[in-house]
């Protein structure tokens, strides 16, 4: 395993060779365990030459990071063509999301599990990919609400907090079918579309949750305030938990 296969494989494809053995290693084994001699080893190259091209094991992380995390929001992307209604453009990409996640489950736990956990450094780039991914979904969230012709003007923050709701569900929807066998990435995406998109459309044709009678709605909930009040609000059957 350890010998080098050929002395002049491009060095583009020789460190691909590496990352390749480095995300398999990391994301089974974790950061702390994982070693340069047995990355080393699954890329049949020796330790030296790791070390040559990618520096550190700090830095070979990194670069394990980055490109899995590129990898992901650019199938993410991929995956909802804009000819599509939202909610289809938002079906076909958390269908790209699980797949993706399930076909590379050791590049989903380097950024899922190793990364968050392992410095700010590494960290950093998980936020900037998750960025990527809330940006994506908060753009279709406004796509709907201009299909619906209800207001097309959502308040931004508002938005936002949708998107990070529906990505944090996402991944930790994509974490617990990864470790559940016989769940596909079409069943993840039904599951994941009935939890929120349900919601999302009332949301659209302006029917809002509301809390019970007798509470005054927060003026943070969309579609709040004097809506609240009004026809075709949901409102709670139970006093929420304090």
């Amino acid at each position: 395993m350890g010998a080098v296969k050929s002395k002049r494989m491009p060095r583009a494809v020789r460190e691909q060779q590496m990352l390749d053995a480095a995300v398999q290693t990391f994301g089974q084994r974790g950061y702390m365990a994982a070693s340069m001699d047995e990355i080393a080893e699954l890329a049949g190259v020796s330790k030296p030459l790791v070390y040559l091209y990618l520096n550190s094991k700090e830095d070979l992380f990194l670069a394990c990071i980055r490109r899995e995390a590129k990898a992901l929001v650019e199938a993410v992307r991929a995956g909802a063509s804009p000819a599509l209604p939202a909610d289809r453009q938002l079906w076909a990409g958390l269908t790209a999301f699980f797949t993706h996640t399930a076909r590379h489950p050791d590049g989903w736990a380097v950024l899922h599990l190793q990364a968050r956990t392992h410095g700010e450094v590494f960290a950093a780039e998980v936020t900037a990919m998750r960025a990527d991914i809330v940006t994506f979904v908060t753009e279709l969230i406004l796509a709907a609400a201009r299909e619906a012709h209800r207001d097309p003007h959502l308040p931004g923050g508002e938005v936002a907090g949708l998107a990070e709701a529906l990505v944090g569900a996402a991944e930790a929807l994509a974490a617990w079918a990864n470790s559940t066998p016989g769940v596909t990435a079409r069943q993840a995406s039904a599951t994941l579309m009935n939890f929120a998109w349900a919601g999302l459309g009332d949301l659209m044709a302006g029917r809002p949750w509301s809390p019970p009678e007798g509470e005054a709605p927060d003026s943070g909930v969309l579609g709040g305030g004097a809506a609240g009040a009004g026809a075709g609000v949901h409102t709670g059957r139970t006093s929420p938990v304090r």
